[in-house]
């Protein structure tokens, strides 16, 4: 092990300075990642037309399905190689790269091939008409072609961070971002390939920065690398790796059934033009979920290593830093959403009925944003210490307990209000059980009184 680096500065560097090192990178990339996606809508909305958009937002159910599956793998693989970096126990952290590997490619040709069989009457299901559903195929199809690479990329860079090297994995994202934003506009305007050429941007930028970070795992000087050994499934990095995963997987999964209720409620009470309203809100509040994200991306290396080695005091600390942080920004989505929505919706559509069914719908959803950061990182931290099964009832609280079931209920009595209001009436009852759940941990933690199960 002379030559390979391995993190002990996990267990030793102040905390701060290491939130700092590791949440700067993750929130860089997490805001360009979410600026990946933005980049699109805003091409597509002013290159294609407005009804591109709603199309657009019809794919949002089948995207979060497949990141879900992408999630189950590459985010419980993270993390478990950050407990067995903790725990010293290298041959598995080096073993979990290869059945990254191995689970993304099965488990993505899988939902590859199923999705393309029955993408018209899903589409369908999730809100398309006659007039939206050529845009949401064209986009869909290529997307779902690249979904391997997609899947591949998203897991490597994980386990990139994960293995301390969060500032390469930030700039892998950027990377994909850059090259998008310069593809897309080539593709939709010089090329003339439409929708179509930003899910070709999109899948090309992926595919590229796949490439670096396969060569950088084929670096032998590093702790875990590519080697011959690991390309082989193991039972007990699997279940594990499942384990940690299934509260981001069922996280996805439920979001998914969440933007077709929108999509449904909007599209019965307001149109097609409603279900575009609600993709530009959604583009523009996930930008401050992806930097919350990228916080709990820069906690999580830190909280897993410091659990592995029952320095509890220390993640303690790593979770207050990042509830403070992620409130901070939170606020400011507030912010933007209640005093300036018409602004940040105009950025993707001229058409003046759909930038104000969108900020009439921007200043629903925000009410109670400044305590949406506490509930994410929450939620995140179980899962980030191996606590799946907390992780997993926080992640579906919110959507399955409260969310569906407004969404259900609400729409028939205030029509199209009714589906707006739902989202901050379940964030607000999510965070309150949220609080309880972590008071009760704290309270775990100064007993001392910890089970470790991996």
């Amino acid at each position: 092990m002379s030559g390979q680096k391995i993190p002990t500065a996990l267990g030793t560097e102040k905390i701060g300075k290491l939130l700092m090192q590791y949440a700067i990178p993750a929130i860089i990339a997490m805001t360009a990642a979410s600026l990946y996606n933005m980049v699109d809508s805003i091409f597509i909305g002013q290159g294609v037309g407005k009804l591109a958009i709603s199309g657009l937002a019809l794919t949002f159910p089948l995207m979060n399905l497949a990141a879900a599956f992408g999630s189950l793998v590459g985010v419980g693989a993270a993390t478990l190689v950050s407990v067995k970096l903790g725990q010293k126990d290298y041959d598995t952290a080096r073993n979990v790269l290869g059945n990254v590997v191995l689970l993304n490619i099965l488990i993505g040709g899988v939902f590859t091939v199923v999705s393309l069989i029955f993408l018209d009457p899903i589409l369908y299901f999730f809100g398309a008409s006659e007039f939206t559903i050529d845009y949401a195929r064209d986009y869909m199809q290529i997307i779902l072609l690249g979904n391997i690479v997609t899947h591949l990329y998203l897991g490597l860079n994980s386990i990139l961070r994960s293995a301390g090297h969060p500032q390469k994995a930030m700039a892998a994202t950027i990377f994909t971002v850059i090259l998008n934003t310069i593809l897309d506009p080539i593709f939709i305007f010089v090329f003339d390939w439409g929708i179509k050429g930003a899910a070709i941007a999109t899948i090309l930028a992926q595919l590229l920065a796949l490439l670096w970070l396969v060569k950088q795992f084929m670096n032998k000087n590093e702790l875990i690398h590519f080697d011959k050994g690991i390309f082989r499934l193991k039972k007990r990095i699997v279940k594990d790796s499942l384990y940690i995963g299934a509260s981001p997987f069922l996280m996805n999964l439920a979001a998914t059934f969440v933007v077709i209720f929108i999509n449904k409620g909007l599209k019965e009470h307001g149109g097609d033009l409603a279900i575009g309203a609600y993709g530009i809100v959604n583009r523009i509040t996930f930008l401050f979920v992806m930097i919350v994200m990228g916080i709990n991306q820069g906690m999580q290396p830190i909280a897993g290593y410091n659990f592995g080695a029952k320095l509890y005091s220390r993640v303690t600390s790593v979770l207050k830093l990042s509830i403070y942080a992620a409130t901070a920004v939170t606020s400011l989505g507030f912010i933007v959403g209640i005093f300036m929505p018409e602004l940040a919706a105009s950025v993707f559509t001229s058409d003046e009925e759909l930038i104000k069914l969108a900020a009439d719908g921007m200043r629903v959803v925000v009410i109670f944003y400044p305590i949406i950061g506490f509930q994410i990182v929450t939620a995140n931290f179980f899962q980030s210490i191996g606590m799946a099964d907390k992780a997993i009832f926080l992640s579906l609280t919110r959507q399955l307990l409260f969310l569906i079931p407004c969404l259900l209920i609400l729409p028939h009595y205030f029509g199209t209000f009714g589906v707006w209001v739902s989202i901050p009436v379940a964030d607000l009852a999510s965070s309150l059980i949220a609080g309880i759940m972590l008071w009760h941990q704290f309270r775990v933690f100064k007993s001392g009184k910890v089970t470790n199960t991996l």
